[in-house]
């Protein structure tokens, strides 16, 4: 089991899945949304940099909004379908070897109702598809980033996290919440 382990956080560091002392201390914060549909997953297809991309919905956390709120606002200016997360995937930190920049994503898997056939999509966005696992891997070199895979691997190997997992306190409601001693 031990071996496991190490062998993992190899594969982590090779992906620059790890943090380094070399990463800048203030990654970008976003969110992105995993969801399944008969083995296909709904991603976006996008203009980044001069270059067609596919990603997950996902996006970065507006001023004065929580992880799950920036999840379902970003799925559906991206999507047009409305979002209700289930669980969290997880917390990724990875660092792009391209330009320097670090980005550390909250992933939520869950489901999507409410399509607005006719509302435009946001900036950037060409649209939408429902791809499986294997035409994305296909797809790799047009993968905005390895978080893509990854996140997709975590929800088939049925990784999920209580939504509670992401907390959000503010003056009022931090001292409501019993910590935790060790």
């Amino acid at each position: 089991m031990e071996r496991q382990r190490a062998r993992a956080w190899v594969a982590s560091c090779a992906a620059g899945l790890i943090y380094t002392s070399d990463m800048p201390l203030k990654p970008d914060v976003t969110v992105a949304a995993v969801v399944e549909r008969d083995g296909r997953f709904l991603v976006v297809e996008e203009r980044i940099n001069q270059r067609l991309v596919f990603n997950q919905p996902a996006g970065h956390v507006e001023l004065g909004e929580t992880l799950i709120e920036a999840a379902i606002r970003e799925v559906r200016e991206e999507t047009a379908w409305l979002f209700e997360p289930v669980h969290m995937l997880g917390a990724y930190l990875w660092r792009n070897p391209t330009n320097g920049r670090s980005t550390l994503r909250f992933a939520f898997n869950g489901t999507v109702s409410d399509h607005r056939a006719s509302q435009p999509l946001d900036k950037g966005i060409i649209t939408t598809h429902w791809l499986s696992r294997e035409e994305l891997e296909q797809r790799e070199p047009r993968l905005r980033s390895p978080l893509v895979l990854r996140c997709i691997d975590d929800y088939l190997g049925g990784r999920r996290l209580p939504l509670d997992s992401v907390a959000c306190l503010d003056l009022h409601t931090a001292p409501t919440v019993r910590a935790v001693s060790l």
